[in-house]
């Protein structure tokens, strides 16, 4: 039988003795602990090497490697070398290794887990392997070796200010300066080290360095990474709220024992020393013993948080007099200045949504950052302007510790539509154009049944009207031809190549024998007809069609980005009603969001793409440049229902739609109709009287009015569109309900994020 003797330096009121199987041999392990009192340490261990067959030496410093230098721990190396007899270790090597595949299989395991997270290292040179295993998942690293040991104001923050700090050390503070200053201003330290572990996600360190600068005000919800954590340790986790324990240290036996024991049993198997193991035979021995780190829940429940940063920005000088303490009665020249100015500000916070909880069990916290630059400021520069401003948003982000980052309202079709910021940043990037894309579509057929224009064939179930595809070649407009033919009774597919139309409508035939297509490429003569119109363009601010022509009680759904339809066009038909896009209600009661023109709870869509990326855990570049790809609209409303996202409101190009908004295109429509020439264009008319302004500088999106109550749930029969567009799993409902969308009046809106 072999023994193993392990001196700690820890008390020894914990000591035991217990005997095991390990690796084919019977080992007696037996704890003594030296109620860190180096000298009986010192004792202990010359006394009971007689009798052991190697020596381990627990809660004492190693030996540290950090970078090309070594750095020698003077008492560590004393204890050491009492132990002539038999090899003897404090676990160094296979700690460090241990430490490294810890890393690994959490990242892997729990799906990209440490992705730009901010870890302290309360002693980085300690744990200088794991620094750089976790260098390649996050940049955010800390380390709190100059603060402890000197009481240096700052933390270190990369791995090369690490390795110049200790190399430094070693021949600047070694010895009793060393010992002198790491001695003195406890106090100070103590509460710079508590501050740097509340703004981290991921704290390493030993447990008594943990509970020297831990407690419940700065733990709750935090990741510790540590090693033996026995049910006294574990007790302490839990009284502070931490989410998750990774113990390096694996549960191999009864008892809790430290990595220094298992490596001198390790030693005492092979009858080597240290230094004759090299790391791939310890590696060997650790995939034979299958040798993982335990993932512990202090709290009985684990939270996978996942964090986003979106970027929003002021519409007009409007929302800068609101976001800013500016008279109203400040004069135009002066506003233009502070215009002009806003845009060359930093970006800045506006607010921290937090409590975001699908019902998978995945949650999303996050940043809404500002950047001052309103469209017009933007168009007046270069896309180089708008570049940098959004760059900067995106190292905020990233210190901040978001995973994924959005771009909103104007900042995401500007340029190359985010292709660009997509390239130079460090944060994947997504705009938000695909959910914004199937949001159109699915709150079009919601429009389509509370308007109650249009009826379902009793017998086929299709809708008896006429529906356009403009763009249909495209890759949005091809597959929204596709569901139009299937639901209703006629489909125009309308773009500029008649060859490649010709082919899109021999596809769909295909798949729907019975549809009726018609292919166009001079689809104006045929807008007067419609029912329904679908534009999916590049055309990137181009005229696309005379809204003049349309239809009375048309509706236009607008999925390209940039718009087809600006505001103006928009303006001229009152009884036509132009969807750019469906608002989203999030699953759960969000808290700290700011007022950004929307009911409570309720987010744009592209908004919602950036939540739906970081709750599902893909961080990756997903919406960017100005095709947006059908499939990604598809998956992203799949995704979406996975996650418990609704369709909350219908919003057009100054806002929200209400009830009374649609019905009052429907009684303009209706009043149209009774003397439509399909050959007259419409002239531009006047909208109905309304009870409240409806002026560009008061759009429904500044919610600075109340908004009525939205209409109940759509029925199955009314959405074929999104039914078919949706192919969703047979658990996830193919018609999602549209919510009410609640008043949001008295609120002021900093700024937009459309």
């Amino acid at each position: 039988m072999k023994k193993i003797v392990t001196v700690s330096l820890g008390s020894s009121r914990q000591d035991f003795s217990f005997t095991t199987d390990f690796l084919g041999e019977s080992f007696q392990v037996k704890r003594l602990g030296a109620d860190n009192d180096t000298t009986k340490a010192w004792e202990l261990l010359r006394r009971h090497q007689n009798s052991a067959d190697a020596i381990g030496l627990g809660e004492i410093g190693d030996h540290w490697h950090v970078g090309q230098n070594t750095l020698i721990n003077a008492e560590t190396r004393r204890l050491l070398n009492v132990v002539t007899r038999v090899p003897a270790t404090t676990g160094a090597t296979l700690r460090r290794l241990l430490q490294v595949r810890a890393v690994r299989q959490v990242q892997h395991e729990l799906k990209d887990y440490f992705n730009n997270n901010i870890v302290l290292f309360l002693s980085g040179m300690r744990n200088y392997d794991m620094a750089v295993a976790l260098s390649d998942y996050t940049p955010n690293l800390q380390f709190a070796d100059a603060l402890a040991q000197t009481g240096a104001p700052k933390l270190l923050t990369s791995l090369t200010q690490l390795e110049l700090y200790a190399k430094g050390r070693d021949l600047v503070l070694s010895g009793k300066p060393g010992e002198l200053l790491e001695s003195m201003l406890t106090a100070f330290k103590n509460n710079r080290l508590a501050a740097a572990v509340q703004k981290s996600h991921v704290i390493v360190g030993t447990f008594h360095e943990i509970k020297a600068a831990g407690s419940p005000a700065n733990l709750e919800g935090k990741t510790v990474i540590t090693s033996a954590v026995d049910d006294d340790r574990l007790a302490f986790f839990k009284h502070c709220k931490v989410n998750l324990v990774i113990d390096v240290s694996p549960m191999l036996f009864e008892h809790v024992v430290g990595v220094n024991v298992i490596e001198a049993m390790i030693l005492a198997k092979l009858g080597k020393s240290p230094e004759d193991v090299s790391d791939d035979d310890f590696t060997e021995i650790m995939d034979e013993l299958d040798l993982k780190p335990r993932l512990l829940h202090p709290t009985g429940k684990f939270r996978d948080i996942r964090r986003f940063a979106f970027v929003i920005h002021p519409l007009s000088q409007e929302f800068i007099r609101k976001g800013l303490p500016i008279p109203k009665a400040t004069p135009k020249f002066i506003m233009n200045r502070v215009e002009s100015m806003a845009a060359h500000m930093p970006p800045w916070v506006y607010c921290k949504m937090e409590n975001i909880i699908s019902p998978t069990g995945a949650e999303a916290e996050g940043w809404l950052i500002t950047v001052g630059g309103t469209p017009r400021e933007m168009l007046a520069r270069s896309p180089e302007f708008t570049y940098r401003r959004l760059l900067a948003a995106s190292r905020l982000a990233e210190k901040m510790g978001a995973q994924i980052m959005g771009l909103g309202a104007f900042t995401k079709v500007v340029g190359d539509a985010g292709v660009t910021v997509a390239k130079r940043s460090r944060l994947p990037i997504t705009t938000g154009n695909s959910y914004s894309a199937s949001g159109a579509l699915w709150a079009a057929a919601d429009a389509m049944k509370r308007m109650g224009l249009v009826q379902l064939d009793p017998k086929t179930k299709k809708v008896m009207a006429k529906t356009m595809v403009i763009g249909a070649s495209g890759s949005i407009g091809s597959v929204s031809a596709r569901l139009l033919a299937m639901a209703f009774d006629e489909v125009v597919i309308a773009g500029r190549d008649m060859k490649k139309l010709e082919q899109l409508k021999k596809s769909i035939l295909e798949d729907t024998p019975d549809a009726k297509v018609v292919c166009s490429t001079d689809y104006e003569s045929l807008l007067n007809t419609m029912d329904m119109i679908v534009t999916s363009t590049s055309g990137a601010g181009k005229k696309i069609l005379d809204i003049t022509k349309v239809k009375p009680g048309c509706v236009i759904t607008d999925v390209a980005r940039p718009l087809d339809l600006p505001p103006e066009e928009v303006a001229k038909r009152p009884d036509v009603l132009v969807i750019e896009s469906g608002e989203i209600e999030l699953p759960t009661k969000v808290k700290g969001l700011k007022n950004i023109g929307l009911p409570p709870n309720v987010v744009y869509a592209c908004l919602a793409e950036t939540i739906v990326l970081a709750l599902e855990g893909r961080f990756e570049v997903f919406t960017v440049g100005r095709d947006t790809e059908w499939e990604k609209v598809k998956e992203i409303y799949k995704l979406g229902l996975k996650h418990g996202m609704k369709l909350s409101a219908i919003s057009g190009v100054k806002g929200m739609y209400t009830d009374e908004d649609i019905a009052n295109v429907v009684k303009l429509a209706r009043k149209a109709l009774k003397t439509w020439d399909r050959a007259t264009p419409v002239k531009s008319a006047k909208p109905a009287p309304r009870k409240r302004a409806a002026t560009p500088a008061k759009s429904k999106a500044v919610a600075s009015t109340p908004a009525k109550k939205t209409a109940a749930p759509a029925k199955k029969a009314a959405a074929p569109v999104q039914k078919a567009a949706a192919k969703a799993p047979a658990k996830a409902p193919a018609t999602p309900p549209a919510r009410k969308a609640r008043p949001a009046a008295g609120r002021k809106t900093a700024a937009a994020a459309a």
